[in-house]
């Protein structure tokens, strides 16, 4: 009888994107992919550490796992593997832990997932992952993450991602379009690219070879796809070539998620971020002025060491003023093995938490006007599999969530509406413009 496995992820798009490239393993070598309840053989667990609580939320997953199966193999990969290797193979029944350079090839390492009276700890020093391992998800949804790039080159002083992942490296241009063929010949329409410092693109073998805006303008020739978004991309690497590029394409979309972190200069510097707030400015006054109803995301840290409250003001104000879409707002937390924590002045965690809320409720605020913006507007809408009370939802090419009365016809297909007003969950609702359904 053919093993079952099951996966569960945590964190960023790259690691649903690497999860659902594993499983494509598991299912070529034979294995049987079923839902993390339905009484797996073998558990493989996909963790981050950027997110607080990383060990927490690992230990949590383990136990559910062993509740639903005692006798199940429990594996665990990821950014959280790689970081604390022994930490996690001393949680009861955890089985096997891979790092960075060993996950893609975990079903040949842990030859017919047997288990051993220890644990075993595949997971070697970060500087051994130097191979860039294709993924992309499938399956799953109407869109599609494809994995880029992987690694940090950057020393941010707050970021463990260089030691979970090693140093920045990147797939070719011509595998990448190869890979978005498949998606486009699966049904898919949208496609999400992703990686750890996405507008890095194109460095293999150490060596830059490629570039970012050749990639997207490869990209933009594949046929089958209506859709490619950037899922995010430091100020720093969005040139101009970039924007002006987007602006006038018919597959990529009006949409950027620009890392800011701080609002303020100084804390900027202490960050060791590759830019300053003037730069930020200007990246989206460009891409506001050609493209006026773009949707900016923006990712601000809140609480780094020596924030202090004209600091963390100077921030609020920034973003009040700049025309973005809405915030992630992460509030800061130390992390070993970087610099942030030897630093002078932390902020208190009730501080800390404070202002994260600020600024959440400022990005509640910030959406809504984006939103209110848009009405009035015809646009057109993918609409996914996910139907909630005879409601389904999906996004306009600039990120607006739409909702509409159920109607199977319409899910995976691209629709032409006119967006009439905002309900009271903060979704915009639409009224038809044409009643056929945009086709490839």
């Amino acid at each position: 009888m053919d093993k079952k496995v099951a996966f569960y992820t945590l964190g960023c798009k790259l690691n649903f994107s690497e999860t659902s490239s594993i499983a494509r393993m598991f299912e070529g070598r034979g294995y049987e992919k079923v839902e993390f309840q339905e009484n797996p053989d073998i558990f493989v667990i996909n963790t981050c550490s950027v997110t607080e609580n990383a060990d927490k939320k690992c230990r949590k997953v383990v136990k559910e796992a062993r509740k639903i199966n005692p006798d199940a193999f429990v594996t665990i990969i990821g950014c959280y593997a790689q970081l604390k290797p022994k930490e996690i193979s001393e949680i009861k029944g955890v089985d096997a832990v891979l790092g960075a350079a060993e996950k893609f090839q975990l079903i040949d390492k842990l030859d017919g997932f047997t288990k051993k009276k220890e644990t075993q700890v595949l997971a070697s020093e970060i500087s051994e992952a130097k191979t860039f391992n294709n993924a992309y998800s499938i399956n799953d949804r109407t869109r599609t993450f494809l994995k880029v790039q992987d690694g940090c080159n950057y020393h941010c002083a707050f970021c463990t991602i260089p030691l979970a992942r090693g140093k920045s490296r990147s797939d070719t241009i011509e595998n990448i379009v190869k890979s978005a063929e498949e998606i486009a010949a699966s049904g898919v329409r949208e496609i999400v690219l992703t990686g750890v410092n996405t507008g890095d693109f194109g460095i293999q073998d150490g060596r830059r070879k490629e570039r970012f805006i050749d990639l997207v303008k490869a990209l933009d020739k594949v046929e089958g796809i209506d859709r490619f978004r950037i899922s995010s991309i430091e100020p720093n690497l969005l040139t101009n070539e970039i924007i002006e590029f987007v602006s006038q394409s018919s597959k990529f979309v009006p949409h950027f998620h620009i890392p800011l972190q701080s609002g303020s200069n100084k804390i900027l510097r202490k960050m060791r971020r590759r830019y300053l707030r003037e730069l930020y400015v200007d990246r989206v006054t460009k891409i506001k002025q050609l493209m006026p109803y773009c949707c900016i995301g923006v990712d601000v840290i809140v609480g780094f060491p020596g924030e202090t409250e004209e600091d963390f003001l100077e921030t609020y104000n920034f973003l009040k003023d700049l025309p973005v879409s809405y915030l992630h707002v992460f509030t800061y937390s130390e992390r070993a093995n970087t610099d942030a924590p030897e630093m002078d002045n932390p902020v208190p965690m009730n501080i800390r938490n404070e202002r994260s809320q600020m600024l959440r409720n400022l990005s509640e605020k910030i959406k809504r006007k984006f939103y209110e913006e848009n009405i009035g507007r015809e646009d057109i809408v993918l609409f996914e599999n996910d139907v909630k009370d005879g409601m389904m939802e999906g996004f306009t090419d600039n990120y607006v969530r739409v909702v509409a009365k159920y109607d199977p016809i319409l899910i995976n297909e691209l629709k032409k509406v006119k967006l009439t007003e905002i309900n009271e969950k903060g979704l915009m609702e639409i009224t038809e413009v044409e009643t056929e359904v945009l086709t490839h």
